[in-house]
């Protein structure tokens, strides 16, 4: 029989949680013992199979060695995914922005606005929802708002999508607006829905890194899982590109999101898990045995913002995201500047562009997980970012249009500029040690997102300066787009204020001792 000041609770799969405080632990075998770490260990009674959570495991020494287990790339995998599924939500109409605005008589610029500001606010929420909730549970129940907002924005329109898969001729599905197109204000609700799910999937990146991945694999884990929705602005300009140019087939498009969608959801609940029996690291296992509350959201900020070096950190993190978000967002008219013009080498290209954003952070950022060079690295890559952002916007009238150095300018962007942001997401995080790791991500997220929100309308008015350059002179005639001018000013001031970062590495120096 189990004592009665055990304290159950019922787990996300059902099952019941107890928990025995220290103090019982310590009367129950009659010594004294030092602070403990939660493990999960699974034991049955006379009706039922029970997991204890309490804590039941003293003070960590040598002899318990930091362990990593295969579950992390289960976890890091349906964490990436959801982050690709919510940018391609954002971005689903990236690619057809004529369609789209023929259809609802809104743009599709407007609509990665609204979805961006909702980012922003459910990002002030998020921390404190991870830290009463824990990051299962939330992680479960944004993938279900995320299906439910796919659904909301596709409507009824997979009834028509099956009746024509299935050669089923029917003049009243055809026919009733019922099975069309949901209504704008509708798309718009369902896209908030989405907006809110998404800092889930994008703040708690490094927190997932913290539980399950050893110190020299926490960079690129991050890198992976904060990218991944890359993957997802890519697969919106390679699918959306060639579904969304027609009324039936924004319908099948929609309608194709939101059942991938459910598919991701049902296999979150299924198999995303909370913690590992052991910790992946000796600052993890430092951090847990001191037990401390993560603090309230706002008071983290506080923290954050009078770390020395943080404000730096959160500004190379803003100007990365800012810069692949205008890139992603006017994709097609980037190309069209270098003569690309059909629709799918636009979408090839901006594939190709998030491809690299994605391989970079896992190249860059192994690196950085052997080396700790966050400045080298963030510096270096910001010098490169203002090199391959020129071609997007110059032309050289003696020469004309450059398509492959257009697109080869374009994949060396996304390769140097999109690892920025996972190198000083981990970077904020080492520095603010032991602070809430889902916090410091929120606050970027924050800060990146909202400046895009406001950044990317300006860009596209800049996106319409044509300045020539030397223009009597034919050899050296040329002009410049206003928006490449606007990246690579924001770029130069960045690398300004970022080359005076100098604060230690807290979280590794408690890994290392």
């Amino acid at each position: 029989m189990m004592r009665s000041d055990v304290k159950a609770s019922l787990s996300d799969d059902g099952s019941n949680n107890t928990e025995l405080s220290e103090t019982d632990a310590a009367n129950e075998n009659g010594i004294e013992l030092g602070p403990m770490y939660p493990l999960d260990i699974d034991m049955e009674d006379e009706d039922s199979s029970l997991e204890l959570t309490g804590p039941l495991l003293p003070q960590l020494d040598d002899k318990i060695k930091p362990q990593v287990y295969p579950q992390r790339w289960i976890q890091l995998s349906y964490l990436s995914m959801l982050a690709l599924l919510s940018d391609w939500i954002c971005f689903s109409t990236a690619a057809s922005p004529e369609t789209f605005e023929t259809s609802y008589g809104h743009s599709s610029a407007s609509l990665i606005d609204i979805f961006l500001f909702m980012n922003v606010a459910s990002c002030f929420c998020v921390t404190d929802v991870v830290e009463k909730y824990g990051l299962q549970r939330c992680i479960k129940m944004a993938s279900l708002l995320m299906a439910l907002g796919a659904w909301l924005r596709s409507g009824l329109g997979i009834i028509r999508t099956i009746t024509d898969f299935l050669g089923v001729e029917s003049g009243v599905v055809m026919e009733s607006p019922v099975f069309g197109l949901v209504s704008y204000p509708m798309f718009v609700a369902g896209t908030l829905m989405v907006g809110a799910a998404q800092p889930f999937f994008q703040c708690t990146p490094p927190l997932l890194s913290a539980h399950w991945f050893a110190s020299d694999e926490r960079a690129k884990s991050t890198a992976i899982a904060l990218n991944f929705n890359q993957i997802g602005i890519a697969t919106a300009f390679l699918i959306g590109g060639e579904m969304g140019n027609t009324l039936d087939g924004l319908l099948d498009y929609f309608s194709l999101i939101a059942v991938l969608c459910t598919i991701l959801s049902a296999g979150t609940f299924l198999h995303f898990q909370n913690l590992p029996p052991i910790p992946p690291s000796r600052d993890r296992m430092e951090k847990l045995q001191k037990g401390d509350s993560e603090p309230p959201f706002r008071r983290s900020v506080y923290m954050f913002f009078h770390t020395k070096g943080f404000i730096r950190v959160f500004a190379a993190f803003i100007c990365s995201i800012s810069i692949t978000n205008i890139v992603g967002a006017f994709i097609e008219e980037v190309m069209e500047r270098g003569g690309i013009t059909r629709h799918i080498s636009v979408a090839l290209a901006g594939g190709a562009f998030e491809v690299a954003i994605v391989i970079g952070g896992i190249v860059l950022g192994g690196y950085v997980d052997r080396t700790k060079a966050y400045k080298k690295v963030t510096l270096s890559c910001l010098v490169l970012s203002v090199i391959f952002t020129i071609p997007l916007g110059l032309t050289e009238h003696a020469l004309g249009k450059e398509p492959v150095l257009l697109v080869l300018s374009l994949i060396g962007l996304g390769f140097v500029t999109g690892p920025i942001q996972p190198i000083n997401a981990e970077l904020a995080v080492d520095i603010s040690y032991p602070g809430d790791e889902t916090a410091v991500e929120s606050v970027q997220q924050i800060g990146g997102n909202l400046f895009s929100a406001l950044i990317i309308p300006l860009a596209e008015r800049a996106g319409k300066l044509d300045i020539q350059i030397l223009p009597k002179n034919p050899l050296l005639a040329s002009d410049i787009r206003g928006d490449v001018i606007l990246m690579i000013t924001v770029t130069l001031m960045t690398y300004c204020f970022f080359s005076g970062f100098d604060a230690p590495l807290r979280r590794t120096l408690a890994d290392q001792h």
